[in-house]
């Protein structure tokens, strides 16, 4: 599993992969590895940045090394193919497209990708770590791009994805009649309106939602031929916008791009569970609340490690 927790959080105002969410002081990301694990991942790598190298270490060596083999790995601004350089004023790394390719010296099987401040709920862990116990059996521990390469991302509906506190940025998703993904289109503006919900684009057009549409939330399942997939997008990304000291290179936009190159399709896997999140400070009362009430049902132990 791989988790990217590279994110400033600025919306949140702090570093909101590391703030305290349970009832003994665990984070969201910790909820992450417990139910990776019972879902049969064996093994956590973190995608950080060097100036919280060292708080993330600290939680990774008291708390999930304990449970689950755990590496960090750095995301940083420089670490670019061979021939290019970030430009003058550019002061973070490249998005999640490059925070995924961070981690490839540490994987070597089918894996999943996800946030570290999502909280995604264990069935979505559960189908995932099926669908990727499927893609080493069909391999046989083969993992090359010589055919069409089949990968998995978990969908959310949006409804149950949206803040109380202000506008989200959502992945919306358009899936086929045989649960394949056709495209995401990334909507930077999106809150609730009623039932549903409305996104406004950068003109000020208004698009209404039902609410019920599927959404990415950055849960994917991947084989290692998407390493060398992701990186011929990277540098292609670099050649046209690397002198933007801002343009970042999200991961569901390149994805996108493998679905239209015919190199790639990605099966929507559909789950119930209920996804929270913190995109603002405000959110996290309603997290610490959610998780009270996960606890009190008997999900989680009051105390997750023992």
């Amino acid at each position: 599993m791989v988790v990217l927790a590279a994110g400033m959080g600025n919306r949140y105002g702090g570093l909101k992969q590391m703030d305290p969410v349970g009832p003994n002081g665990e984070t969201i990301l910790e909820y992450s590895v417990s139910d990776a694990v019972r879902a049969g991942f064996d093994k956590a790598v973190f995608v950080i940045r060097r100036e919280f190298e060292e708080p993330f270490s600290e939680i990774a060596a008291e708390r999930i090394r304990g449970q689950i083999a755990a590496e960090c790995v750095l995301q940083d601004l420089d670490d670019l193919p061979t021939g290019f350089a970030a430009p003058a004023g550019r002061t973070k790394p490249w998005g999640t497209t490059q925070a995924v390719l961070a981690a490839e010296g540490a994987v070597g099987t089918p894996f999943a990708v996800i946030n570290a401040d999502d909280f995604y709920g264990a069935e979505s862990f559960e189908v995932l770590a099926r669908h990727l116990d499927g893609q080493i059996e069909s391999d046989a521990g083969s993992y090359t791009a010589a055919r069409k390469a089949e990968y998995a991302m978990a969908g959310f509906r949006l409804r149950e994805t949206l803040s109380d506190s202000g506008a989200v940025a959502r992945g919306l998703c358009r899936v086929d009649r045989d649960g394949l993904l056709e495209s995401i289109v990334e909507l930077t503006n999106v809150e609730r309106c009623g039932a549903g919900a409305k996104s406004t684009d950068r003109a000020g057009d208004v698009t209404i939602l039902t609410g019920d549409e599927t959404v990415s939330m950055n849960m994917w399942g991947f084989t290692p031929a998407v390493f060398g997939q992701l990186r011929a997008k990277f540098e292609r990304f670099l050649q046209t916008q690397g002198a933007d000291v801002k343009a970042e290179c999200y991961l569901p936009n390149t994805v996108n791009e493998l679905i239209r190159g015919g190199q790639a399709r990605i099966r929507v896997l559909g789950t119930d569970a209920h996804w929270f999140g913190v995109t603002y400070r405000e959110d996290r009362a309603r997290v610490v609340e959610e998780i009270r009430r996960l606890v009190a049902s008997g999900a989680y132990p009051a105390r997750l490690w023992t």
